[in-house]
């Protein structure tokens, strides 16, 4: 008997579905179902995932959405047409943007005014078929209608079939079958029940009716169902099926063409632009190569009718550049000329190797891809432009599909499982992200838990079903989706959690599995801290620098470079990075560039970084099979490190097409997950078989291909974050004070704390001031030292549990009256504070001037009362107290516990004594390579990159430096609780030294943190 199903959830259905689209689509073709339909409720958002199963499994599928209104109808709503796909989107949109993110609110006045045209509307009747409801839908979908007919083992589903064909014959709605499937197998229901629990917010024990009563809403087979249904409620689906012919494939969309001119044609001006941008870039003229580039790429820009998206994407960056707001192109559009000409990018084309293919392929026929980086504390601006500019109803960000990982499947499903918070909280800080997506036996073991305690093994197995599967829809990081009509026919928009935000339903590889375009509009923490430098310097000097204007190819900064003295600098301040500096030692822009994409896991797993080195420092031999394989790989001598480098590579030594090597690298970057690189291999050697290359060689360029499939970086990304790399150490290297204090002021950032940041000014030469409500604005300063040069002065931000309008406010006070405030009261009268912001200035210290130390101020701020009505002020007359100075340790706890760092001496420091036998970072250097030591010191940063093959690398300081640690993946699970968890480390090891870079080999190692005491110390661990 035929049969297709109608009304099936997935697990985008968050909370009620229990299997992912393509389960459900795989079993749905094993049946043998003529058709599936995915009717997740007031929402499409695995539609593409749903349509690329189905177009892999050879099943027709259908879109569409189940709906529950204000007033309790329910009812699914099929499409037929591109323009029933557009009503269906345009209501979920409706019912999503009335309410908040992640629920929807409709009622039938709503759909009224959209009318469903060309859905088919499938009435889901309650337990008692309420005669109202199917008049009202009859009355607006007469034609289009169908009553719904769902047979669970429920008890009554021999009487509930009579009466539903009853109430259709006598209303003449016809009735149709379905399965109100929820999984697509039956052992998915214990799943399904905990979903439930989850949704209610109850444990499993006390969901009662709140579970469906039978397990069988899962695909059953035509056997069975033809066993339940009557034949003509079965025939009916296959009918609605022939009715329903869309498919995604059909959806096209343009973007805006309100920005071009009146009298110009989008080609024209984008040509316009262009043409004035190049005039701009090269002033003395445009070398031959670069305008014949810039012809090709105009003529395919066109050909794929993509200046829209190009004069978009112009629009936005000149706002960002209008309002001073620093931006900067990366990734693939830094292969593009015309971006270069544009400003969207900063890569100069006559310094790279340009590969436009990388950028747009006229075979693949998908979109391009722009990232722009913006100032991270400005890109609101940028955002709200765009929203601005275009409408809530055009513009939209794509959204980040946030799924299960163990630690919150663990939270979820115990939380159902009745299972103590506390005990939940043990079980889920025992996994780690590097621990993979299964939930292992040893974890629970480490957790305290026994692994077949019959309720932890339940848990387990259902929290290893539950990873993966979607937990909600957030908004992407900056991934705009435009449109020049109404985007809500495309795609339905949301509420995001944020304000001012709204979101589409779709993610970016769901975008880009239908070939839609977007702009990302990503935020950089260095671009902010460079603006935030060029300002202070500006103030300090006068001196007003744009990124263009920094000095290149400065041997100051490649000697500070050589050195790895790169904390703070973009990119390269990882301890990875910091180790491989002064072995490449890089003295000009492209050394930069391979810097930053030589330390990647593509290079590493590829076996490309040692060969390289080697042949740079003149211990290998550097040879070419070709010419042509030479014109390639001569900037690299001869290792392929970047992405285009591979896609050139197989055009020149095996005969692909720029398009066939374009899809090369989209299989790189897949194949770890999805396979798919044998094809490519055998059609890599043997064209380069054909060409006279070796065997080996072709192997050996294959197994690099395979190397990034570990993610390596292309060229031009590296390209466009090598500038800022160049900035950041020029700017640290001329300018230290400016630099420290703007990264101050745009925490929080990178690898390294405060408390690293001041201290490596410090041994820079730095004079550091501390905050002082006389002298401190709310953003640290410059200020001049007792030599005149710039010094840094701790701002107000610094101070924890200060809020910002506050501390503005105190600045402004100060300020006014040029720091002329007698006492802790009168500031407090005239700036307005209560009792919490003086306790806070008072405990960091921030009132020394006006109260002498800590403990006085804290009893100036313990005798603030509050103003009456009577009495405004509060202030009593009293005897200064005798109070003692606080110890040295007092001011340390003080001091971290509100800056987070201390002027003063390093914590160890005052412990040297405790630590018997500890030898200092400083003693390491004096250490023979591959001797015993026992050392240690404060946790600064934890990583553990993933293609270091579980070792996980702790930097460590004490009052003399840092310690550079390894630790091998079976030590570090050795002594796993001490590797996450320790604040001060002791570790017995072997020093390791090499190119100047020491390191120190763990062997041993103890949680020392009960010496810190009450000491607010936290590292920032696995970034």
């Amino acid at each position: 008997m035929p049969y297709a199903e109608l009304h099936c959830l997935s697990n985008f259905s968050f909370l009620r579905g229990a299997s992912h689209a393509g389960e459900l689509v795989a079993r749905a073709a094993e049946l043998g179902y003529r058709a599936l339909a995915i009717t997740d409720e007031c929402s499409v958002a695995g539609a593409v995932r749903a349509h690329q199963a189905a177009r892999q499994q050879g099943l027709p599928l259908i879109h569409g959405s189940e709906f529950r209104l204000d007033d309790g109808l329910r009812f699914v709503a099929l499409v037929s047409d591109r323009r029933a796909w557009a009503r269906l989107c345009a209501l979920i949109t409706t019912g999503r943007r009335a309410a908040g993110k992640g629920s929807y609110h409709l009622t039938r006045k709503d759909v009224m005014e959209n009318g469903l045209a060309g859905c088919l509307i499938l009435w889901l009747p309650g337990q008692t078929a309420e005669e109202g409801e199917l008049a009202w839908l009859r009355q607006h979908f007469h034609d289009r209608l169908w009553i719904t007919v769902e047979l669970l083992a429920e008890g009554d589903d021999r009487r509930r079939c009579d009466a539903l064909m009853a109430l259709g014959e006598s209303s003449g709605v016809p009735c149709v079958a379905a399965g109100d499937v929820h999984m697509h197998l039956r052992e998915r229901r214990t799943l399904q029940d905990t979903l439930t629990a989850l949704r209610h917010r109850v444990p499993l024990a006390d969901a009662g009716l709140a579970l469906f009563p039978s397990g069988e809403r899962h695909l059953r087979p035509l056997s069975r169902l033809a066993r339940l249904y009557p034949a003509a409620l079965m025939e009916e689906t296959v009918r609605i099926v022939r009715r329903c012919a869309f498919s995604l494939a059909e959806l096209r969309y343009e973007y805006p063409a309100e920005l071009v001119p009146e009298g110009e044609t989008a080609a024209s001006y984008l040509r316009k632009r262009v043409l004035s941008g190049m005039q701009r870039r090269w002033p003395r003229g445009v070398a031959f190569r670069l305008k014949r580039q810039i012809v090709r790429e105009l003529q395919l820009i066109h050909e794929m009718a993509y200046e829209p998206f190009f004069l978009t994407v112009d629009d936005v960056v000149a706002f960002a550049r209008s309002r001073g707001i620093l931006c900067q192109g990366r990734g693939s559009a830094a292969n593009s000329v015309v971006c270069f000409c544009l400003g969207i990018t900063e890569v100069d084309p006559a310094r790279m190797n340009v590969l436009f293919e990388r950028f747009i392929s006229k075979e693949r026929g998908e979109p391009p891809d722009i990232d722009v980086d913006f100032e991270h504390e400005r890109r609101e601006e940028v955002i709200q432009y765009i929203y601005g500019k275009y409408g809530r109803a055009r513009a939209a960000l794509a959204a980040t599909v946030i799924a299960y990982r163990p630690r919150s499947a663990v939270r979820d499903v115990g939380r159902a499982l009745g299972l103590d918070s506390a005990r939940l909280d043990r079980l889920a800080s025992a996994f780690q992200w590097w621990d993979g997506l299964k939930a292992r036996r040893e974890r629970l073991q480490e957790a305290g838990e026994d692994p077949d305690n019959p309720v932890i093994r339940r848990l387990m197995v259902l929290v290893n079903t539950l990873i993966g599967f979607p937990r909600h829809l957030s908004q992407h990081v900056g991934g705009f989706v435009i449109s020049d009509g109404p985007l809500h026919e495309l795609v339905p928009v949301e509420n995001a959690a944020m304000s001012d935000r709204t979101v589409i339903q779709w993610d970016k590889d769901d975008l880009e599995a239908l070939g839609l375009l977007k702009v990302d509009i990503l935020a950089l923490g260095m671009l902010t801290a460079i603006r935030r430098c060029f300002a202070l310097i500006g103030q300090w000097s006068g001196h007003h620098w744009e990124l263009a204007d920094i000095p290149a190819e400065d041997g100051r900064v490649y000697d500070m470079l050589c050195r790895a003295d790169t904390m703070g600098v973009f990119q390269i301040e990882s301890r990875a990075q910091m180790a491989m500096l002064p072995r490449l030692r890089p003295r000009t822009f492209y050394d930069l560039v391979i810097e930053v994409a030589i330390v990647r896991p593509g290079p590493i797993q590829g076996d490309m970084v040692h060969p390289y080195l080697s042949r740079r420092c003149g211990e290998e031999p550097v040879d070419y099979p070709s010419p042509e394989v030479k014109a390639v790989l001569e900037r690299t001598l001869g290792v392929p490190i970047f992405q285009e480098q591979v896609m050139q590579l197989a055009i020149v030594a095996a005969g692909f097409s720029p398009g066939e090597a374009d899809q090369l690298r989209r299989s790189m970057a897949a194949w770890k997950k999805r396979g798919g690189l044998g094809h490519f291999e055998d059609r890599l050697i043997n064209g380069m078989r054909e060409r006279g290359y070796s065997e080996d060689f072709a192997r050996r360029v294959f197994k690099q291909i395979q190397g990034f499939g570990e993610y390596g970086f292309p060229e031009s990304h590296s390209a466009s974050f090598a500038l800022l790399v160049y900035v950041s150490a020029w700017l640290k290297c001329h300018e230290p004070a400016a630099f420290c204090a703007a990264l101050l002021n745009s925490q929080p950032m990178g690898f390294y704390a405060p408390a690293q940041l001041v201290r490596d000014a410090r041994e820079h030469g730095v004079t550091v001031y501390p905050v002082d409500v006389r002298h401190s604005q709310w953003e640290c300063t410059l200020e001049p030292d007792e030599d005149g040069a710039p010094a840094l002065r701790l701002g107000l931000n610094r101070i924890k549990g200060l809020a910002r309008e506050v501390g503005e406010r105190v600045a402004r006070v100060m300020t006014a009256v040029d720091g002329a405030i007698g006492s802790v009261d009168e500031l407090r009268h005239r700036a307005g504070l209560d009792r919490r912001a003086v306790d806070a200035l008072a405990d960091a210290g921030a009132l020394a001037s006006l109260a002498g130390h800590r403990h006085r101020a804290r009893w100036a701020a313990a005798g603030i009362e509050a103003p009456t009505p009577l009495f405004a002020s509060g202030a009593v007359a009293e005897a200064e107290p005798m109070l003692r100075k606080p110890r040295e340790g007092e001011d340390l706890l003080a001091d971290y516990g509100r800056l987070g760092l201390s002027l003063g001496r390093h914590p160890l420091a005052l412990l040297r004594d405790r630590l018997e036998g500890w030898q200092t970072a400083a003693d390491l250097w004096q250490c023979p390579a591959d001797s015993p030591v026992l050392t240690g010191g404060l946790v600064i940063n934890r990583q553990r990159p993933g293609s270091a093959r579980g070792v996980t690398f702790m930097t460590l300081e004490d009052e003399t430096g840092n310690i550079n640690l390894i630790c091998w993946r079976r030590l570090a699970e050795q002594y796993r609780p001490v590797v996450l968890n320790a604040r001060l480390l002791m570790v017995v090891g072997t020093v390791q030294r090499e190119h100047g870079v020491q390191h120190v080999i763990a062997r041993h190692l103890e949680d020392w943190g009960h010496l810190l005491g009450r000491l607010m110390h936290r590292s920032r661990d696995f970034r």
